[in-house]
């Protein structure tokens, strides 16, 4: 199964003072700080936030105030975004502690008018968990990956491309049945599927559920018409169900992008044959065995191609008969011990009396099934 890496892309977020505090005497120190990182970029008003924040819990003990916590997880939510290396030094435990204390603050009453607040830390959280689960990627550490994505989730249930990392590392882990769930979840968008339509066909695929895949190829193509891996996996599975109807479309596309492999030119090939549209398939056949003269399906359809179309008449005086055992002989030589071609040569060869290579294969073939 083919499965292209995910790239990281991350909620987009500015940085906001909280409009919605009252600016105290007591919480100023704090809310200057965070203007000037938010004018300036530079981590170190973070820094002095933090520690404005931190000694107010130390000198009042004031815990239970909701305002100076929300302005505590806005603090610590942004410095674990913003400080990915942990230069400002702060302890193991920041984003547990962060998380425990978001979680108390949504489900207080009191939260009315600090919504915006608590969505903006719920940003920073579920950025620093996508990163961190990509972290983990780049280790090969697939469960702590889908642990973090599980989490970045909870903060963020409207970002869907979360759902394509979830269906992603599910697929590296397996599970392939929760992948096409995550799949599932992901909007109609070409922003979204532009990086996880083949890893997505794939798992559809692999599930069984051809009709989604098949779907899914459908509206990326007309997306992205010049995809050539679209077509090609939106023709495979037409072919692999013998759906020849259905593929009979893409063919012409198909071999403009295709023309020279001789894989593809044979997939042609064999479904023009099976519509009976035979001079289609007899040209593509050609050109298929010219490409790769040492495969044997070309030329052995071939061989059946010019027998389909024989009379059969005595004496082998019918250019399709005499067509058909050029080609066959040429299969069989290509595979000597292939008891379908064998046989097939023996039919031809008793249908055209010609008795001294009929049996010659019908020897063979009591050596080869006995």
């Amino acid at each position: 199964m083919r499965i292209r890496k995910i790239t990281l892309s991350v909620l987009l977020m500015l940085f906001i003072t909280p409009a919605a505090f009252c600016q105290s005497e007591v919480l100023k120190g704090v809310v200057n700080s965070l203007a000037r990182y938010k004018e300036h970029k530079d981590i170190k008003y973070l820094s002095a936030a933090k520690k404005s924040i931190d000694s107010l819990f130390v000198i009042s003990n004031d815990s239970t105030n909701f305002e100076k916590n929300v302005y505590l997880v806005v603090i610590n939510s942004s410095i674990l975004y913003a400080d990915s290396l942990n230069t400002l030094n702060q302890p193991p435990n920041i984003l547990e502690k962060t998380v425990a204390l978001m979680a108390k603050l949504n489900n207080s009453r009191r939260k009315t008018g600090y919504e915006k607040d608590l969505s903006f830390a719920s940003t920073c959280l579920a950025n620093v968990y996508i990163r961190n689960g990509f972290n983990n990627l780049l280790k090969s550490d697939i469960i702590n990956a889908q642990r973090h994505f599980l989490e970045a989730r909870k903060f963020a249930p409207s970002f869907k491309q979360l759902d394509a990392y979830l269906a992603y590392v599910n697929t590296r882990l397996g599970n392939l049945p929760a992948a096409a769930n995550f799949y599932d979840n992901l909007p109609e968008s070409e922003n979204i599927w532009a990086e996880h339509v083949e890893a997505a066909s794939a798992v559809y695929k692999a599930v069984g559920d051809t009709a989604k895949a098949v779907k899914l190829l459908e509206r990326s193509r007309k997306i992205s018409p010049e995809n050539n891996f679209l077509l090609l996996d939106e023709a495979n599975i037409y072919n692999n169900k013998r759906d020849y109807a259905a593929l009979e479309p893409l063919l012409p596309r198909l071999l403009d992008n295709n023309g020279n492999n001789p894989d593809i030119v044979f997939v042609a090939a064999n479904c023009y044959d099976r519509l009976g549209k035979y001079d289609k398939a007899e040209a593509l056949y050609l050109k298929a065995s010219q490409l790769n003269s040492s495969t044997f399906d070309p030329a052995f359809n071939l061989g059946l191609l010019y027998l389909k179309r024989s009379a059969f008449i005595q004496g082998g005086g019918d250019s399709n008969a005499n067509n058909a055992a050029i080609w066959l002989e040429r299969a069989q030589e290509i595979a000597p011990y292939n008891t379908n071609c064998l046989e097939v040569l023996s039919l031809l060869y008793k249908q055209t009396g010609n008795k001294n290579q009929l049996d010659k294969v019908n020897n063979k073939l009591k050596q080869l099934t006995n």
